[in-house]
């Protein structure tokens, strides 16, 4: 976080520790945002997820939730580098745990589970799976190659009048570049080798990541695969008009993976 820099209001991470249980340790649930987003579009699910009693953890990514000047530097190693903190902090405490992700957050949850083969659940709203067409990386570079740093983002698109996105106006390049190169690409093809259930919901209107994406992990994923269309939301679909719809379906989903009672 550069000097002087300070976290947007609501954009903070945010972590639960759940009330000791009879039955022993509640799992956990790991809730991922999206590139240029921070924890505020999972603070609802993360809320929810906790008054099911599980533990909870919403890491802020490095360059996030503060200004864009923050972000340029950042890199896929850097959100990785906090997923894994994150990780190793709700696995301390733990019983099992199911790990979520909105957009760039779905990218990361594949990276965690192809890391930790012991993650019980995967729940993933509008996840980026598959590199853009070569043109579009191409151009990318030749504006990068020009010295432009930022393009016009297309942050909160989200059907519902009433709610909005708390994320930057312009997106980062040179970060973007290595979502692609570091993050999306390399994973592309392994997502065969994921044997966890995963819960996929996907926006049939998304102006962000085109539905194929989902299409496409849902196509040649290694295990059982629960695939929901949402019909009234737009990219980020956690807090649009299926927000509700999305967390009770993933309250019942890592009940049902981790062996949890939900309350």
């Amino acid at each position: 976080m550069s000097k002087g820099a300070t976290i947007l209001p609501g954009a903070e991470a945010w972590s639960h520790e759940a009330q000791v249980a009879a039955e022993g340790p509640a799992p956990g649930f790991l809730a991922l945002h999206g590139f240029t987003g921070n924890p505020s579009s999972m603070r609802g699910f993360a809320e929810a997820m906790a008054a099911a009693g599980f533990h909870v953890e919403v890491p802020r990514l490095p360059g996030h939730g503060t200004t864009i000047e923050d972000m340029l530097a950042t890199r896929w190693s850097d959100w990785t580098g906090e997923v894994e903190q994150a990780y190793q902090r709700l696995a301390a405490r733990a019983g099992g745990l199911v790990v979520g992700g909105l957009s760039m957050g779905g990218a990361l949850a594949l990276w965690t589970a192809r890391r930790h083969a012991e993650v019980q659940g995967l729940v993933l709203v509008n996840p980026m799976t598959k590199l853009m067409v070569p043109e579009v990386r191409e151009m990318l570079a030749e504006m990068l190659e020009q010295g432009t740093l930022v393009v016009p983002g297309i942050g909160s698109d989200i059907a519902d009048p009433d709610a909005h996105e708390i994320t930057y106006d312009d997106t980062p390049i040179r970060p973007l570049i290595s979502l692609l190169d570091d993050g999306v690409g390399p994973q592309d093809e392994s997502y065969g080798e994921l044997k966890m259930p995963l819960l996929l919901f996907t926006s049939r209107r998304d102006h962000v990541v085109e539905p194929a994406q989902s299409e496409h992990l849902a196509a040649i994923y290694g295990g059982e695969v629960d695939h929901r269309w949402l019909e009234r939301s737009y990219h980020v679909a956690t807090q649009d008009f299926d927000r509700d719809a999305i967390f009770l379906a993933a309250i019942e989903f890592a009940g049902r993976v981790t062996g949890w009672r939900v309350p």
